[in-house]
This record gives C-alpha cells, sequence and structure tokens, in this order.
C-alpha cells in the first residue's frame, strides 16, 4: 500500500506535517477530515524522492511490532499518557510504514478515540484481533501497560520460537540447495560436452554412461516442460487451498503424515495454549478469547475445532472436556489444562502447556533433522559419485578405441 505524504491544518490554524499509509489520496484527505484536520497539500511518497532513486516498500514486520510494543509498554510504565507516549514513539519509528501507523493513532487518539479503536483502524494488519481484544481490556481495567507488557512477552516467545523453527531448518535446505544446483550444473553443462566428444569417436560406451547422457539429455531439452509441469502444479495447488474445502482438506492431510503431522499439531497447541493463556491473563472474557483463538490457527483443521470447543463451552462445558471430546490435541495437553481448571490457575497452566510443547518441537524438530541432514548428505554424494563413476567408465573405454 503506498505511503503519502501530508500537511494539514487543524482548527485553531496550526499546521501539522505526516506520513500515512493509505490507497490513494482522498483516502488520505477523508480520513484528515474525520480526524477534523483540514488537507493542505498530499503527494505519494515517492514523488518527494528523486528520480533515480530506488525506493522499496517498507512494511511492519513482526520485529518492528515487538519494538514497538515493547517501548510503548515501557513509556506507559513510566507514566507517560498515551498521546505523549505516541508522539514519542512518532519520533523513535524505525522506517516510514511505522511513522505512517504511529501518527493515524495519534491522530484518532488526539480525536477521542480509544487507544483500541484506534488501532482496530488498521485491523488486520499489523494489529490482530488478539492484540486489539487484549488492548481493549486493558483499557476496561485500567490496567493498559500491563495489557501491552503481555503482548510484548507474547510476541517476543512467538518470534523466539519461529526464529528457532527457521534456523533449524536452515541448514538441510542450504545443503539440498546446493546439492541440487550441483547436480543440475553437471548434467545440463559437463555432461553434454562430454558426449559430444563420445559421439565423435563413435566408440560404444558403458551402459551406466549412457543412462546418464540421456538423463542429460532430457533435462537439457525439455527442462522447460519440467518446469511448466512444476509451477502448473503449485498453481493449481494454491487454487485448491484457497478455497475452504481444499484447504481444509489440505490441512487435514498434513496432520496425518507419520513426522509432519505430530509436530504439525504439536505446534498448533502450543499456540492455542499461549494465545488464549495470554488473553486470559490479560482479562479478556473466554468467549471472546476463543473465537481470537480459532481464527489464529493456521491449520483450519485446528481452528475447527477450537470453534466446536467454544461452542461447548458456551453452553456450560469446559475447556478440558471440550479438547478431549474433538480429538484434535494430545493427550497431555488435555490433562494440564483440566488440572489448571480444577485448580484455578488455568491462565498459568495454559503457558506452561505451550512453554511444554515449543520445547518439545524444538527437540523433535532437532532430532529428526539430525536423522535427516546424513541422509541427505549420502543421498547428494551417491548421485554424485554415480555421474563421476559413469563418466570415468566412459573415459576408461577410449583407450579401447584403435589407433
Amino acid at each position: 500500500m503506498p505511503v503519502f505524504v501530508y500537511k494539514a491544518a487543524d482548527r485553531r490554524g496550526q499546521t501539522i506535517d505526516g506520513v500515512m499509509d493509505a490507497p490513494d489520496a482522498r483516502a488520505v484527505v477523508e480520513r484528515l477530515q474525520k480526524d477534523a484536520y483540514y488537507p493542505i497539500r498530499v503527494t505519494a511518497h515517492e514523488e518527494r524522492a528523486g528520480v533515480f532513486s530506488l525506493r522499496f516498500p517498507s512494511r511492519v514486520g513482526q520485529r518492528d511490532l515487538l519494538s514497538l510494543t515493547q517501548q510503548l509498554a515501557t513509556l506507559f510504565e513510566a507514566g507517560l499518557p498515551l498521546d505523549r507516549a505516541l508522539t514519542i514513539m512518532e519520533e523513535l519509528a524505525s522506517n516510514a510504514r511505522v511513522k505512517a501507523i504511529v501518527s493515524d493513532l495519534l491522530r484518532s487518539v488526539r480525536g477521542g478515540a480509544s487507544f483500541s479503536e484506534a488501532l482496530a483502524k488498521h485491523h488486520p494488519r499489523p494489529f490482530s484481533r488478539l492484540y486489539i481484544n487484549m488492548v481493549r481490556a486493558g483499557e476496561k481495567g485500567g490496567v493498559l501497560e500491563v495489557s501491552l507488557r503481555r503482548l510484548a512477552e507474547f510476541l517476543e516467545a512467538r518470534a523466539a520460537f519461529n526464529e528457532a523453527v527457521v534456523s533449524a531448518l536452515a541448514y538441510p535446505l542450504v545443503i539440498t540447495t546446493v546439492g541440487a544446483a550441483a547436480i543440475v550444473f553437471l548434467m545440463t553443462f559437463v555432461i553434454p560436452r562430454f558426449a559430444t566428444i563420445f559421439s565423435d569417436l563413435g566408440q560404444t560406451i558403458p551402459l551406466p554412461t549412457q543412462i546418464l547422457m540421456s538423463v542429460s539429455a532430457v533435462m537439457t531439452s525439455y527442462w522447460w516442460v519440467g518446469a511448466t509441469l512444476a509451477m502448473a502444479g503449485v498453481l493449481a495447488w494454491r487454487i485448491w487451498t484457497s478455497t475452504p474445502q481444499g484447504r481444509a482438506s489440505w490441512d487435514q492431510f498434513l496432520l496425518r503424515l507419520p513426522i509432519v503431522g505430530a509436530l504439525a499439531l504439536k505446534i498448533e497447541t502450543a499456540r492455542f495454549a499461549r494465545t488464549l493463556g495470554t488473553m486470559l491473563k490479560s482479562g479478556v472474557p473466554v468467549l471472546g478469547a476463543m473465537t481470537v483463538v480459532g481464527d489464529m490457527m493456521s491449520n483450519q483443521a485446528v481452528g475447527t475445532s477450537v470453534g466446536r470447543l467454544a461452542d461447548g463451552v458456551k453452553r456450560g462445558g469446559t475447556i478440558a472436556s471440550g479438547m478431549q471430546e474433538h480429538g484434535a490435541f494430545p493427550a497431555l495437553a488435555v490433562h494440564m489444562v483440566r488440572v489448571g481448571e480444577e485448580t484455578g490457575r488455568l491462565e498459568e497452566m495454559l503457558l506452561k502447556v505451550a512453554d511444554t510443547f515449543e520445547t518439545d518441537v524444538r527437540s523433535e524438530l532437532k532430532r529428526v533433522l539430525g536423522l535427516l541432514e546424513p541422509a541427505i548428505i549420502v543421498g547428494m554424494g551417491v548421485l554424485v559419485a554415480f555421474i563421476v563413476v559413469a563418466m570415468l567408465l566412459a573415459i576408461f573405454s577410449i583407450n579401447e578405441v584403435p589407433l
């Protein structure tokens, strides 16, 4: 979404400058007028840059949102009022996108809106329903700084877990990519040149070399067919999973896979427990929290189970009994939640469930990838060895050519 630079005046005639993220200039004007400002000039941010300047679109990433939340929590804990804290945050904004959002929040707050109402204008990006509901609960309870601090802790824990998973997967992906690139280079660049030499000699070549040269010829001549089929497959998968039925079927398929399914279920259980525990600890009502948690599940099969769980709680059931009834959650999580409900410490127990399963996912990933990495290396080594041996056999057979 483009960023616009504007200059406007208030009712007292004082001018302000700022930036705003909006679909077009008309939307900027309408938003300023709604906040009781009179637009003087609105220009696209790109127009202010030089003709030869390169500008990449700035987005509010996970780390930007975490930093914004932590700084706001710190300023609130220091006793600063909301508008003063937002004014400072506007000066400390890390990029144009963050600055535009903070400026818009400040205008809305000064216009009489609550902080949660101001955040809701930017839903769903970057502020999720979880974020807005926790801020709203903090405002109602008069503990906004506590809610923001818990939000910061939640975002930090989620970011640390995601980074741990990505870091664990990075090394096998690098090995696979480099090995595959080396094999493709040999098959499409090196082997064809040897094939030309062997064909000129007119000598019968060994069977492994014939197989290798045939595969190389197919890859060199019909690579576009493979690329087209791969792109068509990815496109068909994207179209299929964009439908509710297709996405539900795909998510169910993922959960049935031998190793991936167990890991996916543990990840979703940890996300469910951490999100629900954080919201309940911040004072969000159970039913409202359950609705938000269901929307935040990345696996729709688990999200559907959470929705049914919310219906059971609405009818007077407990969370643990619903989790056990639908069978979408691990037994350990069900027992821990039941203990939390029985002892009146459900929020704390949910956070312990999240910590337990996140630790379990890390150790399981480490174990699986520890077995997968040698398998990838051995597999790549076998392919490269076959290529080398096939070429050596052909080279040795040249000695049999009569001079």
